[in-house]
């Protein structure tokens, strides 16, 4: 089985949301539809990076990573023509 990091964007407030699932297609779905608390009113979302992961751990590890400063600081260079485009 698989683990997905996955990153959205609100279309709305230009914020991120760092989470992870076993099924990005049902994950984002549930986001999309107003399911997940955190990101219900936050508008419209869009994926904007998505990583896939061996296990649990990994994913969870690497999610706790995008976080931190440091992370940030690689979403946003890995994400940099995206965000500045």
């Amino acid at each position: 089985m698989w683990y997905y990091v996955y990153i959205l964007r609100s279309l709305k407030d230009k914020k991120f949301y760092i989470g992870y699932t076993t099924n990005l297609k049902s994950r984002f779905e549930a986001h999309s539809k107003g399911h997940v608390e955190s990101t219900k009113k936050r508008g419209q979302l869009k994926i904007v990076y998505s990583e896939a992961c061996l296990n649990k751990k990994d994913a969870l590890h690497r999610e706790k990573y995008f976080k931190t400063h440091h992370g940030k600081q690689f979403l946003y260079k890995r994400l940099k023509s995206y965000l500045t485009g």
